[in-house]
């Protein structure tokens, strides 16, 4: 885009070019009155000032035509029209009018004739500059138009004129060219009216003011013509004058419009007053030509244009119907779910606004949040046809539990939702409970009786929430926490503090820190060698120093990314801080860093090449990472998985089984995992000093790990003599408060620099 400055400056010539025009007409005025004798003013008025302003008006329609991109058709085709009207002015002044018996027709009856055609084509232009595409109702719209106009016209102002049909051939052809002319003008005019309605068009209002203007000239001049009294240079010749300034006008002002603006903008429905204004109106004019043409007073024309205008708008009242037929079906269709045909979620946020938009404390409203618990297991073990089938049912299950102006609603997937019109909380929780226990009820779905539960959130307005986004967000958090709770109906209590239990805001919010610089962090917790006392590790655990609620931990961040599918991006994160720590160090001291993945991320394809570029990125070998992945996660897709770390082990990055000791086939998935390390569970591992048992499973689980090679790290480690106990065992490294807690990259690296740290000694001791 220009500047405005320069667009200003290339606006110079069209607009002196405009104000040279309206001088013209100024100076040209003052002449239809008394004038000096003599030729010489004649022709100062006639043949200089009156042609000026035709030449003016061409000037700035040629410089719209370089200045426009979507009207240059139109302005193009006016340029052309108003210098067939200058050519027909000079042949009739210098050529036709000196002549003692001026003939009919001249040649300068061509050029005016001609000055038509283009007019045409720029008023047929702008409206392909302004509709994209035609409706049939657009069309009719159109038809009536022009004929209602056409019909008018010939009645009111033009019918003397066609009903001249005498005299020389060529003659009566010339007389009835121009009422004809005038005519398909004034029809085409008003065509494009009723095509795109009323509207604050200023191109078209001043187009539609100077062809007004141009068909009063004709007119009068016809009418003053057939009686032999038309004089040159009188009053008349303003309305031609006023007809082609008003053209400069409209093509100087019309290419300031931008495209995509309102006054490109076209009506996005038929139906309207805007719309239907000006059919209607030719409509009632055609029915009072018909009427009072009931003597043939008028020319035979106008009664059949009027015909043809009330049949095109019984046409168009037939379109309208089905148009709007449609509309609604199309409408129902919008607010309605394909698969159970219950109202979706776009008819919910409708009545709940409306609903919402007249609710006061007398009259509260509640929203009820169903989400099915089993579902996905149907669509597993049955496929989704069943899961469909189920859905279906869904909603007459609990229909019979409703009241009449309920709403109920499926929102996608296996959610639902009850709208509650006049609703207190406790009624709307009573229900929930109803609802609940019908859906507890079995379905039979392929001849098989299943069960699945259901998870309900209750939320109610307008307190706590007076908005749809804030009434389906606080259901939506209750129903989150009767599934975590397993409770079944949950009602919103809002959280005083404003802190962690709103699930939604912490997801929007997460999704912010993620693009923020500053806001997520990673603390170090050390890893040392049992027996050596050494620093031979890092775990990297992610904190978030929210801006408001202060630093989080991954308790409060963890769940939220889970939920709003973000644990691959923040996973992305804490691989980028993390690296970024190890370089502070790496390679003075040799110590890696073990960062948590999560099943999105094991399943990444993509993975080790992120992995690859980062240390690359970073300057770090491979040894200096660890990452570290629980079974569960791992086993959400054991194929890709082990493809993933594969390719992962081949780089040279180390892998990690994190929490061992907490699922359930430990032992097998030690034979499939291409693992390095195995972390043992604090569970495993806090009462192995004082416990028999507890030891006995971790010195078995170390000499396994150690017969497949692979290194063991207890975490949990709290006190020195835990520390000994696991050393004994034989696990190789230990990772817990009795080392150090996390603490930010900068406290780490000072630890570091620490010449003794704790359990050295001890595991000197146990060593020697």
């Amino acid at each position: 885009m220009q500047p405005e400055s320069a667009q200003r400056r290339r606006a110079t010539p069209s607009r002196l070019a405009l104000w040279s025009t309206v001088v013209c007409l100024g100076l040209f005025t003052t002449g239809v009155g008394p004038r000096f004798d003599g030729a010489a003013w004649g022709a100062v008025y006639d043949l200089g000032l009156y042609n000026a302003v035709y030449v003016g008006a061409a000037i700035v329609c040629l410089f719209a035509v370089r200045r426009s991109s979507a009207d240059r058709l139109a302005w193009a085709a006016l340029t052309v029209a108003i210098v067939l009207g200058v050519a027909g002015n000079l042949v009739y002044t210098l050529a036709i009018a000196p002549m003692a018996e001026e003939p009919f027709p001249s040649v300068a009856d061509l050029f005016y004739l001609a000055y038509y055609l283009p007019l045409y084509v720029a008023l047929v232009a702008l409206i392909r500059s302004r509709v994209q595409r035609f409706h049939a109702s657009m069309w009719l719209d159109g038809v009536v138009g022009a004929l209602g106009a056409g019909a008018v016209c010939v009645a009111v102002m033009l019918g003397p004129a066609l009903e001249v049909t005498e005299g020389d051939t060529s003659a009566v052809v010339t007389s009835l060219a121009y009422p004809i002319a005038d005519v398909v003008l004034l029809a085409l005019l008003v065509a494009v009216g009723a095509i795109l309605g009323v509207r604050r068009d200023r191109t078209l209002l001043l187009l539609a003011a100077a062809i007004g203007a141009n068909l009063v000239g004709d007119i009068v001049f016809l009418d003053l013509a057939t009686q032999g009294i038309y004089v040159e240079g009188g009053p008349l010749d303003l309305t031609w004058l006023t007809a082609v300034t008003l053209m400069a006008v409209a093509a100087h002002t019309g290419t300031r419009r931008r495209a995509g603006s309102s006054a490109r903008a076209v009506p996005s429905t038929r139906v309207g007053w805007r719309v239907l204004a000006v059919p209607l109106a030719c409509n009632v004019a055609s029915l009072v030509v018909l009427g009072f043409d009931s003597g043939h007073r008028f020319n035979p024309a106008a009664a059949w244009l009027a015909v043809g205008c009330v049949l095109a708008a019984l046409a168009r009242v037939a379109i309208t119907f089905r148009e709007v037929r449609a509309f609604n079906e199309v409408r129902e269709q919008a607010r309605t779910d394909e698969l159970t045909l219950l109202p979706n979620r776009r008819a919910l946020l409708e009545e709940a606004s409306a609903l919402l938009a007249d609710i006061t404390a007398q009259r509260p409203a509640a929203l009820l949040l169903l989400d099915l618990d089993g579902f996905k297991e149907v669509n597993d073990s049955l496929g989704h046809h069943a899961g469909d089938q189920l859905l279906r049912q869904i909603g007459p299950r609990l229909r019979p539990a409703l009241r009449s102006n309920d709403l109920l609603a499926r929102l996608g997937g296996d959610e639902f939702a009850v709208l509650l019109p006049d609703a207190g909380l406790d009624e709307a929780e009573a229900l929930a409970a109803r609802l609940h226990d019908a859906i507890a009820q079995p379905f039979a779905v392929e001849g098989i009786r299943l069960h699945v539960g259901v998870s309900i959130g209750v939320a109610s307005a307008p307190v706590p929430a007076a908005t749809v986004e804030e009434l389906l967000r606080c259901a939506d958090v209750a129903m989150y926490a009767a599934k975590a709770g397993r409770s079944g109906v949950h009602v919103y209590v809002p959280d005083p503090r404003g802190g962690s239990g709103d699930r939604l805001r912490t997801m929007e919010e997460l999704r912010t820190a993620l693009q923020a610089d500053d806001q997520l962090e990673v603390h170090l917790q050390p890893q040392v060698d049992l027996l050596s006392g050494a620093v031979v590790g890092a775990e990297a655990l992610v904190r978030w120093q929210h801006p408001t609620r202060g630093l989080l931990s991954p308790a409060d961040l963890l769940p939220a990314a889970e939920q709003a599918g973000l644990l691959r991006s923040l996973t992305d994160a804490v691989l980028e801080l993390s690296l970024g720590a190890v370089a502070r160090w790496w390679p003075e001291q040799a110590v890696p860093v073990s960062v948590n993945l999560s099943a999105a991320n094991v399943t990444d394809l993509d993975l080790p090449g992120k992995v690859a570029q980062a240390l690359v990125r970073h300057g770090l070998p491979a040894r200096a990472l660890t990452l570290e992945l629980v079974e569960d996660t791992f086993m959400t897709d054991p194929e890709r998985g082990r493809q993933v770390l594969g390719e992962l082990r081949r780089l040279g990055v180390r892998t990690s089984i994190d929490d061992y000791g907490t699922g359930y086939s430990s032992l097998a998935y030690l034979r499939h995992l291409p693992a390095d390390e195995l972390k043992l569970d604090r569970s495993l591992t806090h009462d192995v000093g004082t416990e028999p048992r507890a030891a006995s499973i971790v010195r078995h689980t170390v000499a396994l790990a150690h017969e497949l090679g692979i290194s063991v790290v207890a975490e949990g480690v709290e006190d020195d003599a835990t520390g000994s106990a696991l050393a004994a065992l034989g696990c190789d490294v230990a990772q817990g408060y009795a080392i150090a807690r996390p603490m930010p990259v900068t406290d780490f690296l000072r630890w570091l620099d620490r010449p003794e740290h704790p359990l050295r000694d001890a595991g000197r001791s146990l060593r020697g």
